[in-house]
């Protein structure tokens, strides 16, 4: 016995230090790679090796990071080895492959088997069981598709071409998606963890505090502006929740706030984070990628939508403050706003300098993303010297490779996805299916179902993947029935994302309502009550694309003003200030009458005015007016 737990803790011993070197190792090789060292030292390393070399890494760290017992051991190193092997064969191998076109040999197919199979148990230990479901569906679909008879029929595909097109093809795991993934999304991910290291986050929430602290209902506007300036470039909705919500959350409960009220005002404003210009969870990119526009393009399409998303949660929750009485904190105890900024000012530096060269100089978006993360880095080491100590640095690498881990597993699975519909037409088929009940009900049924979709697709997984996988199967039904491509994208965007909000798969919500103590299921609910707007924002704007910028300015200006109007009506009717059902219900009427004004009466119509201009009546007329004053509030 005693032998034997000593090998056991040799091995878990083993498994933890390869572990860590794992971690490092991702968005190391990540570096060197989008600094071109292969190409500086003279060797010549195609993409899709180094695509295979990344999946590898990710696989073997996903068995080390979500072992089958309590701790990591002998087993777990030998299936991450043996992916690893798997992956790195066939990436070395890639080349050769690439210009055989003779039959595909076991010494291929059956690396090819190994490597794929553990990769998706990885992913289904790290990601869950429901997008594991959907890999494995539409995988075995390509293998067994013409066995079904129909419009399910897919043609004939001899097994060790389906698994060569999988494992090597760059029509499948190491392919456009992954790609993206390891080399843009991972700067912003790198960039994240510095920014925490750093004490960047922990600026942004003083400076919140200092501008918010003493309104009405103080902390939960905190929330609010924290989770706006850490959340656009943080990535990472759950991070943003923890980062913010530790600070947050426990203020707004001492103000008054219910507990559950306040976790579900945290997660909304974290979500919405992911929503804001200019990263976007890094998705911003994704979407450029896929549409082959600017990404300023992109930009400038999700400034107006993320606006009013933040422009509704900020009014629901001045007025459940205004409402409830709630005041904001003493002055005495809030940070100075002077104070913070001469202590963290520097923190802005590399901010500015990051939209310097995303939007003026052009830079691809992972360098820029890792010159920001330098400066950054530079920035956190003047602001507090000797006081930062050594530790956040040196754990930088490994706490990047975790979120980083994730993602390239679950975009290296998107490739089977990818693959499949290739092969098969089914994408063609969903398309068609979902275009048919355009066409037979109309587009607002289809985009009900569409967003249902995206709900349920998007339950559980992280940001980017959540609009890889949409993307691929969901979007071009939206552009083939009329949407336009931008708003149709940023449709199944903004669905697969409010999954984060929507029980019984309410992520953020229940992040949040962890950290508060709160019962989950009120607070998914007060999440999805707080985020009424996000949920009918994308329907808006995919209606009418001036939403999203493409209109004349006399078009853009009159959707704002209409839907800014009815998501304050909206707003007071989800907050606690009617006196009854029937008030409730007459201010839903009118926030739908007026938001949809454009829609029934043209984008153009200035009689879209009329309920927008009786809303500010109602607003200033014998109501206390929404609180934004700088100064604070009288109790």
């Amino acid at each position: 016995m005693p032998a034997a737990s000593a090998w056991s803790g040799a091995g878990a011993a083993l498994a933890a230090w390869v572990r860590t070197a794992l971690l490092a190792a991702l968005p190391l090789i990540g570096i060197l790679w989008l600094f071109d060292l292969p190409f500086r030292i003279g060797m010549s390393v195609v993409t899709a090796t180094y695509l295979s070399l990344m999946i590898g890494i990710a696989t073997a760290a996903g068995y080390l990071l979500h072992p089958f017992g309590r701790r990591a051991g002998w087993v777990e190193l030998a299936l991450g080895a043996a992916g690893l092997a798997a992956w790195i064969w066939g990436g070395v191998h890639h080349e050769d492959w690439l210009v055989s076109f003779g039959p595909r040999g076991p010494e291929q197919w059956i690396p090819g088997v190994v490597a794929l199979g553990l990769m998706i148990e990885a992913m289904r230990r790290a990601c869950g069981n429901a997008v594991t479901a959907v890999v494995v569906v539409l995988g075995a679909y390509a293998f067994l598709g013409h066995h079904l008879g129909g419009d399910f029929e897919a043609p004939y595909t001899p097994p060790a071409r389906v698994v060569m097109y999988f494992y090597a093809d760059t029509n499948g795991v190491p392919g456009m998606i992954l790609g993206v993934a390891a080399t843009v999304v991972l700067g912003f991910i790198i960039m994240g963890a510095v920014m925490g290291a750093v004490g960047a986050s922990a600026f942004f929430t003083d400076l919140a505090l200092a501008a918010m602290g003493a309104r009405r209902g103080g902390p939960a506007k905190v929330a609010v502006v924290a989770s706006t300036l850490f959340g656009t470039i943080s990535g990472s909705t759950v991070g943003n929740v923890m980062t913010t919500g530790v600070v947050t959350i426990p203020l707004m409960k001492r103000t008054g706030f219910k507990p559950h009220v306040a976790a579900a005002i945290e997660a909304v404003a974290s979500n919405g984070g992911q929503l804001a210009p200019p990263v976007m969870g890094a998705t911003a990119f994704l979407i450029a990628e896929f549409l082959q526009v600017p990404y300023v393009q992109v930009v400038l399409a999700a400034v107006i939508p993320a606006a009013i998303y933040y422009l509704v949660l900020f009014m629901q929750v001045d007025l459940i403050a205004q409402a409830e009485g709630l005041h904001g904190l003493p002055r005495a105890e809030l940070p100075r706003a002077g104070a913070v900024l001469r202590a963290g000012w520097l923190f802005l530096v590399p901010i500015g300098l990051l939209i310097w060269l995303l939007f003026w100089k052009g830079f691809e978006p992972g360098k820029s993303a890792l010159y920001t993360a330098a400066a950054m880095a530079a920035a956190g080491l003047a602001a507090r010297g000797r006081s930062l100590g050594l530790r956040p640095f040196l754990m930088l690498l490994p706490d990047a490779g975790r979120p980083l881990t994730v993602l390239i597993l679950i975009c290296g699975a998107a490739g089977i996805v990818v693959g499949a519909l290739n092969l098969t037409g089914v994408g063609f088929l969903l398309t068609n299916t979902l275009a048919g009940i355009g066409q037979a009900f109309g587009q607002l049924p289809m985009l009900l179902v569409t967003a249902l979709i995206a709900i349920v697709l998007g339950m559980g997984m992280p940001t980017a993947a959540v609009y890889i996988v949409l993307s691929i199967i969901l979007a071009p039904a939206l552009v083939r029935m009329g949407i336009e491509e931008m708003a149709a994208h940023l449709f199944i965007f903004y669905f697969g994302l409010l999954s984060m909000l929507t029980p019984p798969v309410a992520v953020a919500s229940y992040t949040a309502g962890a950290l508060a103590g709160a019962s989950l299921w009120q607070t998914g609910l007060a999440g999805m009550r707080l985020g009424a707007g996000a949920f009918l924002l994308p329907f808006l704007f995919a209606e009418n694309p001036a939403l999203v910028g493409h209109g004349t300015p006399w078009q853009v200006a009159l959707a704002i003003v209409t839907v800014v109007a009815g998501s304050y009506l909206l707003a007071r009717a989800l907050s606690p200030a009617p006196s009854g059902a029937a008030e409730r219900v007459l201010l839903v009427a009118a926030a739908v009458i007026t938001g949809t004004a454009t829609l029934v009466l043209g984008p153009d119509s200035p009689l879209a005015l009329i309920p927008a201009a009786a809303t500010a009546v109602y607003a200033l007329g014998g109501h206390q007016r929404l609180s934004f004053r700088i100064k604070g509030d009288r109790p």
